[in-house]
């Protein structure tokens, strides 16, 4: 079984979570019994996880040597320039080696629900969209990519892995594929 979710912001990718106060789970949206994730979503990134009963589908779906492209749409803070969005094609030197090269291109606001908390806004500092196209996934990798160049991260939606795509899920919807 394949379950494909939209991932609300402020959600963790567990079922379970022993803070105090605990945060939200996976666990408040209904899924079939014995899944997990295949994968991971940071609690403050939204948008498609996918989830599912099968070891070996998971790790076809995770393991770094499988290479599953990961597709995000970025908000970004700062007007991203040519040269900052060439150096995350080429790949970025982090804090844990160089990146591989990833796909980057400029996109027009998208079309998404609201978030809550929202995004601050800043009338003096401008945002821009980008489509970032990876495939590894190293710990708030995206995130750290468009530091690395400048351009800190404001809100981050996973909208595809592999063939696997978002389809409409509004966020805490979930379907099988």
């Amino acid at each position: 079984m394949l379950i494909a979710f939209n991932k609300p912001y402020g959600v963790l990718c567990q079922f379970t979570d022993r803070s105090l106060p605990p945060r939200p789970t996976l666990a408040g949206f209904g899924l079939p019994p014995d899944v997990y994730a295949a994968g991971r979503l940071d609690h403050d990134s939204e948008g498609l996880l996918l989830l599912t009963d099968d070891g070996g589908l998971a790790h076809r779906l995770t393991d770094p040597r499988h290479k599953q492209p990961k597709t995000y749409w970025v908000q970004v803070e700062g007007d991203p320039q040519d040269q900052a969005l060439s150096a995350l094609r080429d790949g970025v030197e982090l804090n844990d080696g160089r990146t591989l090269p990833a796909q980057v291109e400029r996109l027009d606001a998208p079309a998404l629900w609201p978030r809550d908390p929202p995004v601050r806004f800043r009338k003096t500092v401008p945002d821009a969209w980008l489509a970032i196209t990876i495939h590894e996934g190293r710990n708030r990798q995206v995130r750290r990519m468009t530091a690395a160049v400048g351009l800190p991260t404001l809100r981050l939606v996973r909208v595809a892995i592999g063939p696997h795509r978002l389809d409409g899920l509004m966020p805490g919807q979930w379907s099988p594929r």
